[in-house]
């Protein structure tokens, strides 16, 4: 029979692969959107970052593109939002023009 090796020596050592740091960045800059005010900005950075990050993964072999692909996917919903929000200021803007312009028409 074989006696036991010391305590805390495994026949199995795990190799952890470094993360990514872009793809850390991604995931902070997706969430970061919901903390600032114009969530414009943090959805690009998200966004460069994300992508950035799964290059860099598939060429290195970094941890990290669950990470990358949660940034992107929150990137993205918040360059939608911040796109649908603009549009619809620029719509009532109109529209509270045109009925503006209507109400002096009918005056004069």
């Amino acid at each position: 029979m074989v006696p036991p090796g010391p305590p805390g020596r495994g026949g199995v050592m795990s190799v952890s692969r470094p993360t990514n740091r872009l793809a850390i960045v991604s995931l902070v800059a997706g969430i970061a959107g919901y903390a600032i005010p114009h969530p414009f900005i943090a959805g690009l950075v998200a966004i460069v970052t994300g992508h950035l990050a799964r290059g860099q993964i598939r060429r290195t072999g970094e941890g990290g593109a669950l990470l990358a692909t949660i940034g992107l996917i929150l990137g993205y919903v918040h360059l939608f939002l911040s796109v649908l929000l603009v549009g619809l200021i620029i719509i009532v803007a109109l529209g509270f023009g045109a009925y503006i312009v209507s109400q002096g028409h009918n005056s004069g």
